[in-house]
Parts: structure tokens; C-alpha cells; sequence
């Protein structure tokens, strides 16, 4: 399934999805990364220790994006058993990332309730996070972004939805790791230079074009499941 329409691989689409998302990411999660990058005391916030712990903390996050992407693609190996619920569940994963692109450009905030059902699990991972502070270790940042990894978030949700449609645990996971691959570079431009940078990105301007782009995206995945738009019509 390329949700793009463009004849990328899936796994390169799910990854442009994720540059596309930076400006959400930064407003998401880019206060988070200042956050833990400040808390590192000044004498210990060398470049490469720096580099090291702000790759941990997404490496771990990376882990648990893929761990939620098995778990789902699982459950979509029970649903998708005919043809037509398995066109059901892509039509879904299109509808999400429209929303989600309504949600990186402010324009509707549906996915905001979407969000509210992952607080519940949030509210019992926080204090495992909690716990884990101050980072000054690659370890301690890998276990934080692991925990990090499950913050409510309708971007990731959206990605879940298309995870879920290929009913394939071991692609579910490959399609998680390539979107979280394609929010890297922004966060990782946050936690470096987040005063410089992040107004940026979320700019509203930014922000409008990448959501236009994902529904672009969408759309045209929409009208490949069409009786017309299949091929030989």
C-alpha cells in the first residue's frame, strides 16, 4: 500500500510522511527535547555527548513506534480476512492521515480526542519516566525515549491507522521505524538549535504546505481504490 499514489515504496512514503510531519513534531514533542537537553548540567553538554544522548532518546522512541506498529498490524491480520475489509482498512488509513494533516495545519483539531484515549495508558508510563531524570547516560535516554515513544499523539496515530491496513506485524513495525526515521531530522534540529530553528518550522506557512501535501497524499490513494481508478479502467 503506497498511500502517497506516487509509486514510491511504501517504506520511503511512510518516511517522507515524517518529514512532512516535522512542524507537528516540533510543536509536539520539540519543547520535550529543549527540555531534556537543558536539564543535561552545562559542564556535561559536550557536542558528542549531546549527539549521543539526543540519538538515544530517539532511538528508544523509534523502538516503541515500531512496537506499536506489530501490535496493530496484528490485530489488522484478524480484520482485513476478505478483500473488501482489507479496502475497508486502507480507506481508514487514508481518512486518518487527511485528519492528520488538517491537525499539522491547525485547521481542525478532531484528533485532539483521539489523543484523550491514549492519556489513559500515558497517565501509567509518565512516573516510569519520571524516574528515569536527569538523563546524563545513553541508557538512561534510550529508556526514556522507549517511554517517550507512547505520548498521545495524532500524527503517530494516523501512521498506526496505515500500520494497521497492512496487517503484517514485521511491515508494521518496518513502516513505524521508516515514519520515525522521517521525524528525526526535526527533532533532532530542535534539541541543537530550538531557538533558532523551531519558529521555522512551525511557521504557519510550513505548516499549511506540509499538510496540503499529505492530503494531496491521501486523496489520490482515495482514487486508487476506485472502481475507476483501478488499473485497466
Amino acid at each position: 500500500m503506497d498511500p502517497t499514489g506516487l509509486g514510491l515504496p511504501p517504506l520511503l512514503a511512510a518516511f517522507v510522511f515524517g518529514l512532512l510531519g516535522g512542524a507537528h513534531c516540533i510543536g509536539m514533542c520539540g519543547g520535550i527535547m529543549s527540555a531534556l537537553t537543558f536539564a543535561v548540567p552545562p559542564s556535561m553538554r559536550s557536542p558528542a555527548r549531546l549527539s549521543g544522548l539526543l540519538l538515544g532518546y530517539n532511538l528508544g522512541r523509534i523502538f516503541s513506534y515500531m512496537a506499536a506498529g506489530a501490535l496493530v498490524a496484528s490485530l489488522g491480520t484478524l480484520v482485513a480476512l476478505t478483500p473488501a475489509a482489507r479496502v475497508g482498512l486502507q480507506v481508514f488509513a487514508a481518512i486518518m492521515l487527511i485528519l492528520m494533516a488538517l491537525y499539522i495545519a491547525n485547521w481542525w483539531k478532531g484528533l485532539l480526542r483521539v489523543e484523550a484515549l491514549g492519556r489513559r495508558l500515558w497517565r501509567h508510563l509518565e512516573p516510569f519516566g519520571k524516574r528515569l531524570m536527569p538523563v546524563v547516560k545513553v541508557p538512561q535516554a534510550i529508556a526514556l525515549g522507549a517511554v517517550w515513544g507512547w505520548l498521545p499523539c495524532g500524527l503517530v496515530y494516523s501512521m498506526l491507522a496505515w500500520s494497521l491496513a497492512t496487517a503484517d506485524p514485521l511491515f508494521g513495525a518496518a513502516l513505524m521505524a521508516a515514519f520515525g526515521l522521517g521525524t528525526l531530522p526535526s527533532l533532532l534540529v530542535t534539541g541543537f538549535a530550538a531557538r533558532q530553528l523551531g519558529a521555522l518550522i512551525r511557521h504557519p506557512a510550513t505548516r499549511a504546505l506540509a499538510a496540503l501535501s499529505i492530503i494531496g497524499f491521501a486523496l489520490w490513494q482515495l482514487a486508487m481504490l476506485l472502481p475507476l481508478g483501478a488499473p485497466g479502467h
